[in-house]
């Protein structure tokens, strides 16, 4: 008995030696394990340390980057409705138009600083400025992960953590709740995801994001008080959302439109690019040749371009060790970076017949002048056009739908008008009608351009080749109105044209402010009657149509 009791002591010793080994190597290895972790850890604090010590010089467009609203070139009406829908009382929500590099963004920036100076905004001293870029914004539709407007981090996940392991879910913040109290301002928000678009679109409404798990309960005590108040009340979203987008308005869903104040930020002209590139220049602390400022304005389009041609040229000039930026700087910049000169349309040195100036709005918002020019032949009625797009496409859902182009409408409804209103037999002739540029045209407000030209070649009358026109034709002879026709009248004002045409519904007297005579008609007749009649000086006649208008 004793010699088993011995026994037993003995194997109890040795499992009892056995387990302490185990448990001193399992402490040693966590030590070893914690001691390796703070190594490393430390490693890439210093690693990351020593990288924020490097620093290149700042680039040229943080430099040149707008400070105050009243440094945004170029803008002055944009900048004026931004101001006037945002730092008020009751701030709206926005969306911007505007084409690449005129300025979206940095008066993004800017106008919630200055609503913060009006003590009576709801914005204060601690509302946040939450930028995001919809073409790159993370999105996964299983909605495991959404930085924009939130997600819930449920226990099956890797990494759930102590909440995780006790089947707690767990809400994350998306920027429209960081955004909470504050601006949230989404570049390029045309892009956004339709799934990501519509959530939006309902967290403006409710002003709170509601979130869902399949593993809340609210019957679970082991949740913490405040996630259960999150999936019963929501995350707070009150802000007020700041959209950019190069698309057209037709391209933002009218659900989004109708919940924002729409504002358009314009092209810029050649002055603003100059007043861009002089700053510039200042910026780098270089003199510049005065004529490098006109070669830029030739190329360039917006302020990045400017900008970036300018820094390249101070580059080149201090890098062969000089202290000022020639035009030969700027020329070469153009050359090597194959920069296409901007082509502005000009009116023809003398009048002919068949020739009319048209005017057009790019998808920039720029107006532009375009040339029309028409034949008429004694012939069999053939009616050729060139230049225009004939057929054209619209995707509404899942229905795409193919018909004539507007443009193309536009000169079937000019022949008709011709034919039952002024009682010219077309039929009896071959017209030729082009619109030269090398783009196509489209649009119907080139129906009144196209209707003179046509009437000019069959008349064999001469239009001045001082006179634009804008308007939609209808088969009555009736002038329709048209978008754009403030752009368009400023395009012909710097073209060289003397007059414009626009419909009567469009015509307002701040249209007399681009230094050009404006003569509005709401009929063809009209028009006729001021270009083919007694005399062609138009200049005189738009006082007389005018003050009948009553506009003077």
């Amino acid at each position: 008995m004793q010699t088993f009791m011995a026994v037993l002591m003995t194997v109890q010793l040795i499992f009892m030696v056995i387990a302490c080994v185990y448990f001193f190597n399992g402490v040693k290895g966590q030590s070893n394990t914690k001691t390796h972790i703070t190594i490393d850890s430390k490693k890439e604090s210093k690693h990351i340390s020593d990288m924020r010590k490097i620093s290149l010089t700042m680039p040229l467009s943080e430099k040149t980057r707008p400070s105050s609203m009243n440094d945004v070139i170029g803008q002055e009406e944009g900048v004026k409705a931004l101001r006037a829908v945002f730092c008020g009382k009751n701030p709206q929500h926005v969306l911007i138009y505007g084409p690449a590099g005129v300025g979206k963004t940095a008066a993004a920036r800017l106008v919630l600083e200055e609503a913060k100076m009006n003590p009576d905004s709801p914005f204060g001293p601690e509302s946040k400025f939450i930028e995001i870029d919809a073409t790159t914004l993370r999105f996964d539709e299983r909605s495991i992960a959404d930085p924009l407007i939130g997600s819930v981090h449920d226990p099956i996940y890797q990494g759930a953590g102590a909440f995780g392991n006790a089947g707690i879910p767990q809400p994350k913040e998306g920027a429209v709740t960081k955004a909470h109290g504050g601006v949230l301002f989404i570049d390029e928000i045309g892009e956004l995801n339709p799934i990501q678009m519509n959530k939006l679109l309902k967290v403006l409404e409710d002003r709170k994001v509601f979130l869902s798990s399949a593993y809340y309960s609210s019957e679970n005590t082991q949740i913490p008080e405040y996630i259960h108040d999150i999936f019963k009340n929501g995350l707070p979203a009150d802000f007020r959302l700041i959209g950019a987008t190069t698309r057209s308005p037709s391209e933002i869903p009218p659900a989004l439109r109708s919940r924002c104040c729409e504002i358009f930020f314009d092209g810029l002209r050649p002055e603003h690019i100059k007043k861009i590139a002089k700053g510039a220049a200042f910026s780098t602390g270089m003199e510049c040749d005065g004529g490098a400022f006109e070669i830029v304005a030739g190329f360039a389009n917006n302020g990045r371009e400017t900008v970036n041609i300018m820094q390249t040229a101070a580059s080149l000039a201090g890098y062969e060790k000089r202290k000022k930026i020639t035009c030969s700087d700027v020329e070469w910049v153009i050359k090597s970076g194959r920069y296409s000169p901007i082509v502005k349309s000009k009116v023809s040195e003398v009048s002919r017949c068949g020739a009319m100036n048209g005017l057009a709005v790019s998808g920039d918002g720029v107006g532009t002048l375009i040339k029309i020019e028409a034949c008429a032949v004694k012939g069999l009625g053939n009616i050729t056009t060139a230049g225009i797009v004939e057929n054209e496409e619209i995707n509404r859902g899942h229905v795409t739908m193919k018909r004539k182009s507007t443009a193309r409408a536009s000169v079937d409804n000019a022949i008709t008008a011709i034919k039952n209103i002024l009682g010219i037999e077309t039929s009896e002739y071959d017209i030729h009608i082009n619109f030269p540029g090398g783009m196509p045209v489209d649009g119907p407000s080139a129906g009144v351009a196209i209707f003179c030209a046509v009437y000019s070649a069959i008349t064999n009358k001469k239009i001045s080749n001082t006179v634009a026109a804008t308007g939609e034709i209808s088969i009555f002879g009736d002038i329709l109105p048209v978008g754009g026709v403030n752009e368009k009248v400023l395009a012909a004002s710097e073209a060289g044209a003397k007059c414009v045409i626009v419909p009567e519904e469009n015509f307002t007297k701040s249209l007399l402010d681009y230094g050009i005579d404006v003569i509005p008609a709401g009929n063809i007749k009209e028009v006729v009657d001021r270009l083919f009649g007694g005399s062609n000086n138009i200049s005189e006649n738009s006082k007389e149509v005018l003050t009948a208008k009553g506009a003077v």
